[in-house]
């Protein structure tokens, strides 16, 4: 299949730091680590352009780490964005044994390790058929990696931000605790910011609002998922104008 029947040609996947440690409570389950590497080789084998942000959820939380202790939020945060350019490597070396090549470019200087995110450099990478995956947030405390997402997917000019979660999409109320909790299909940006929807932070909704990129809310962790979203089908929620 080439790119020219897809739906989404350059997408940027945002995979919280759950999503690498699956059942766990904390570091990497190998089960999960296989799923999204797997999804994400059939995103390149499709024609698809992936760029990858990461989240540090399974190591360490900058805001929560801030709150119990004494160390400075700012500082926390800096901790927050090491532990995403762990992730980064771990999953490029998983998907480097599966034949994909990858790069990781990283918004905080450790050139030892991984590039620095330049955002043509990082465009370069995709036209040339690898996958990216940016680390280190946007480099600046105070800012999720979720607003790094949406960041990053105005700044590659992707045609969609796939969030990757543990639930099947955006519902009413939390799945886990509510069992009316309805799940949406769809949402406009709107709804999202009046409803004050926990999704992503606002900030984040906003900027995919005002550059016109689509959000989708899906579960990673069921096989087939993503093929199935790029070749246009709704899974999960579809947040868009």
């Amino acid at each position: 299949m080439t790119a020219k029947v897809l739906k989404y040609h350059r997408i940027l996947l945002k995979i919280s730091g759950e999503g690498f440690s699956g059942s766990n409570e904390f570091g990497f389950d190998s089960k999960a680590l296989d799923i999204l590497a797997d999804q994400i080789v059939e995103l390149l084998q499709m024609g698809v352009q992936p760029a990858v942000v990461v989240g540090a959820g399974n190591f360490v939380r900058g805001a929560a780490l801030s709150r119990q202790t004494h160390i400075h939020r700012a500082t926390a945060d800096q901790m927050g964005m090491l532990a995403t350019v762990i992730n980064a490597i771990a999953l490029k070396d998983i998907l480097d044994t599966k034949g994909a090549p990858t790069r990781v470019l990283s918004a905080i200087n450790i050139t030892s390790i991984c590039e620095p995110f330049i955002r043509l450099r990082a465009i370069r990478h995709l036209e040339k058929g690898r996958i990216i995956i940016l680390a280190g947030g946007t480099g600046n405390p105070f800012f999720t990696t979720d607003t790094c997402a949406a960041l990053r997917a105005s700044e590659i000019q992707a045609d969609v931000l796939i969030k990757a979660t543990k639930v099947d999409g955006v519902y009413s109320a939390d799945p886990l605790k509510d069992p009316n909790a309805k799940i949406f299909d769809k949402l406009s940006y709107t709804d999202v910011l009046h409803q004050n929807l926990q999704i992503m932070d606002h900030s984040a909704i906003a900027l995919c609002r005002d550059n016109n990129i689509d959000i989708l809310v899906c579960n990673l962790m069921k096989n087939g998922t993503i093929s199935r979203i790029i070749r246009g089908e709704i899974i999960g929620t579809l947040i868009s104008k």
